[in-house]
This record gives structure tokens, C-alpha cells and sequence, in this order.
């Protein structure tokens, strides 16, 4: 139930769904021709070998798959291999599966995005008053994400009711007005979840089952359970000081209908041709669910344009697994990474994946050749750069190193390509440093993941 791995905020939020550590992370285009084969198989070993990924990897363009492959452990304790076909658990990607449940019920009448949620959830607080499905669904209602609650890690390992997830935020204040800004919330995609039970008159994986899964041909996604015996689900892992470890517990009632669901890639791109080739919703429906409201977030999808391509895309993160779903419409491209380890793999994967599909060079980072620059060099590019005015990337030396720090993150080396370009080792982005006329340094781009971004020197 993260956020999606946009900005360098996003990491510093507190993720039921562990959004991805890093500077930035996103992805790029799509490509007529047939990709190179064998470098998008190395992209994804390169992050195999170093040990930052294991999981299963879709590339498609329409229905013609590119590559479909399981790489690493499914299950470290018993050496069963991930494969195409191997489930795991999707994160925050449910919340598209949300969004286009919502959608479906108003096609058919039974909801209105623009009422009140008083409307369908009568016991709602006066706070809420204003806030609507639309709201919810773009995360502008104000509504506090309850995995942000100084009691969230004490209680995701305990079973929980949709009513009682509802319980522990309905009584907080808002954290603004709704429809004032973004701000990532697991809170309204729970409400969502809520919602389409008390309509529907179904549980929300029965409803899911039978209007959009059965519909699209999946066969192997639905909501996870601790408790069921889930043919071909992975196990999940984090990075540990000398290998993965065993992931912390959580009770998959919590994450509900915000990032409780499991897929395989096989059954994410039959997810992606039903509902982008209008077998799932109808013009309108699908329209209001790519159309981009503050910060590019849609109904539980991004839709920005990176590198000159269109991009509808969502990163999801839960213990253990993080995972990235994204489609480039213009050019019918898929780009499918489930991973079964904690980290920013799949989303930095994403963005190189795609750009290989689109003919784009990728330079991997073991690729890149460092460079040793004269300390005064290094003194010249050292300042704070902002990227927004309460979040700034500085650059200092430290006994002789250059490092970079982010608001609210820990230090990392900067290694030097040339005089004005730089890159990182803990992920794969570059600092490129302009200078005027008389050599002064002014500002820097952030390059990662197809973006270039530009910080202004403070």
C-alpha cells in the first residue's frame, strides 16, 4: 500500500507496502521495433547477482511477450525457484483493482464519484462531510493514512474487521481540507474497500472475483490470507546484513482492499490488455480512471508522460515484497516486476526495462567508470540543492569523500564519471552539475529512472 515510487518524498513516507529507499525512481517509454532480447535478461541479472532482487519479470508489447522470467528464490528454505507463474503479493498495485471496482459500480448506477461518502457510509464523522469517492480515490480527502499512526507497527500483525480498520482513523482530524492536496493515503483505499462491500452486498474479494478477475481470464490473483494454503505463493524477504532474512508478519486483513491482493506477471498483463483494451469498463469510466489529478496521481493509477511517453503506471510494497505494474498506452507496452525482497529493485528494473523496450541505452551502474577529481573540483560542486523548498539534496566532502544526503535520509558516496557528472552506488542515479560562464556551479539535474529533474543551488 505505498506510494508510488515517484519522488524522493515518497520514501520518506511510513509504507504498510514498503515504498522503495532511494533518491527517485520512475520510469520511461515504449518501442516499435523488437527490444534487445538478451540486455534486458543482464539488466535484470545485474540486479540478481548483486543480490538487490529476486522475483519473476514481464515485458510485452500488446500480447507478444518480450520476456517472461522467474529469477531467484521463490522459497530461500527449500530452494524453489521463482517463476512466471509464481504469485506474490502485489502491494499497492490492489489499489487499481479498487479503483476499477468503484468505477464498475457506477457504471451501473449504484455510485456517484463526486457524493459525499456520508452518502453510502452514513455513520461517517461530520469531518468527513466533504469528502468524496473522488477524493478517496486520488488521495486528496485529507484523511491521515493509518500506517503513519505511531501504533501501526504494533497492531498490522492482528486480524481486523473493514470496520475496524475504519475505526482507527474515523476519529482523527484532517490533515487539510479535501481536495487541497495529495497526500498518499492507505486510509480512503480501505474506506474504498468498505465501501464496495456495503453496496455490492458481496465481500470485496467476491466482488473482484466475479466483476473484473473471472471477466479479465485472471486465474491467479485474488486476496491474500494467512491462513490459506496458497498454491505457488512466494515467500517473503528482506536484505539482511549478510543475506535475506525472513520478513516481518502481517496480517493480510489489514492491508484489505489498499494492497492485500496477489498476482503472477502472466495473469498482470491479461490484467492490463482487459482493462486498457476496454473489455473491463466503458469510454467514460475508463477516461475518469486515467485522468490525472494533483500530483499526476489518477484513480489509483500515475499518468505522466516520461521521455515523451505516456506512462500509466503504480509501484506497490508490503513486507517482504515490492512490485512495479506499468503500461505505455501510445505503444502498448507492459513492464511487469514482482519481487520477493524489500528494496527499490523493481522500480529502478522498471525504468530500464522500458527504455531498452523503447531502443533507449542503458548503462548500468557497475557499467559506469570512476573517476578521481582534485579536491577543489569536488569543493566547487558541494552546496545544497532543492528540489522542493522543505526538501533539499546537499553535497559535502567527508574526510575526503563526496557525499550526497536528502532531506530525511542517510549519507551515501558520490563516485565521479567526469567533472560535472556523478553517480551513486546504493541506486542507480546520477547528479549532473551546470556551471555558467565563469565556472561557477548554479544547479544540478537528478537523473534516474529516465527523468531529469532539476535542483537549484540554494
Amino acid at each position: 500500500m505505498s506510494a508510488p515510487l515517484r519522488t524522493l518524498r515518497a520514501s520518506l513516507r511510513r509504507r504498510l507496502l514498503p515504498a522503495a529507499a532511494g533518491l527517485l525512481l520512475l520510469l520511461s517509454g515504449a518501442a516499435q521495433a523488437r527490444p534487445d532480447l538478451a540486455r534486458l535478461d543482464e539488466i535484470v541479472r545485474s540486479y540478481v547477482d548483486s543480490g538487490e532482487f529476486m522475483g519473476a519479470v514481464l515485458v510485452a508489447r500488446g500480447d507478444s511477450v518480450w520476456l517472461s522470467r522467474g529469477y531467484g528464490s521463490a522459497n530461500l528454505e527449500w530452494g524453489i525457484p521463482n517463476a512466471p507463474d509464481t504469485r506474490f503479493r502485489l502491494g499497492s498495485i490492489t489499489k487499481q483493482f479498487t479503483a476499477v471496482g468503484v468505477l464498475a459500480l457506477v457504471e451501473q448506477g449504484r455510485l456517484n464519484l463526486d457524493d459525499p461518502i456520508g452518502t453510502w457510509l452514513p455513520e461517517s464523522p461530520k469531518a468527513w462531510k466533504a469528502i468524496t469517492l473522488r477524493h478517496l480515490l486520488t488521495h486528496s480527502s485529507g484523511i491521515p493514512s493509518f500506517t503513519d499512526l505511531p501504533d501501526y507497527q504494533a497492531s498490522k500483525g492482528t486480524a481486523s474487521t473493514p470496520e475496524q480498520l475504519v475505526a482507527r482513523f474515523r476519529d482523527l482530524p484532517l490533515e487539510f481540507q479535501p481536495g487541497e492536496r495529495f497526500n498518499y493515503s492507505n486510509s480512503g483505499y480501505v474506506l474504498l474497500g468498505h465501501l464496495i462491500e456495503r453496496v455490492s452486498g458481496q465481500s470485496y474479494a467476491d466482488f473482484l472475483q466475479e466483476r473484473l478477475f473471472r471477466p479479465a481470464g485472471l486465474q491467479d490473483t485474488g486476496q491474500d490470507s494467512n491462513r490459506r494454503v496458497l498454491a505457488r505463493r512466494a515467500a517473503g524477504y528482506e536484505r539482511g546484513a549478510q543475506e535475506p532474512v525472513n520478513t516481518d508478519f502481517i496480517h493480510m486483513s489489514v492491508p484489505f482492499s489498499a494492497g492485500a491482493l496477489y498476482s503472477t506477471t502472466e495473469d498482470l498483463l491479461r490484467w492490463q490488455l482487459a482493462l486498457y483494451d476496454g473489455r473491463l469498463l466503458g469510454p467514460d469510466a475508463l477516461a475518469a480512471l486515467l485522468t490525472p489529478h494533483l500530483d499526476d496521481y489518477a484513480l489509483g493509477v500515475m499518468v505522466h508522460v516520461v521521455n515523451g511517453h505516456r506512462v500509466v503506471e503504480h509501484g506497490g510494497g508490503i513486507e517482504g515484497f515490492n512490485t512495479h505494474l506499468a503500461w505505455y498506452p501510445d505503444e502498448r507496452l507492459s513492464v511487469i516486476v514482482l519481487g520477493n525482497l524489500s528494496g527499490p529493485a523493481p522500480g529502478d528494473l522498471a525504468g530500464k526495462l522500458a527504455a531498452v523496450a523503447l531502443g533507449e541505452t542503458v548503462t548500468l551502474a557497475r557499467e559506469r567508470q570512476e573517476v578521481e577529481l582534485p579536491t577543489e573540483v569536488l569543493q566547487q560542486v558541494s552546496g545544497s540543492y532543492e528540489l522542493r523548498t522543505d526538501f533539499l539534496i546537499d553535497v559535502f566532502l567527508r574526510d575526503g569523500q563526496l557525499m550526497t544526503q536528502a532531506t530525511g535520509q542517510e549519507a551515501f558516496p558520490l563516485f565521479a564519471e567526469s567533472a560535472s557528472l556523478f553517480f551513486l552506488k546504493v541506486v542507480d542515479a546520477q547528479l549532473e552539475f551546470q556551471r555558467d560562464a565563469a565556472g561557477r556551479v548554479t544547479g544540478a539535474v537528478l537523473h534516474q529512472g529516465g527523468q531529469a529533474i532539476p535542483l537549484k543551488r540554494r
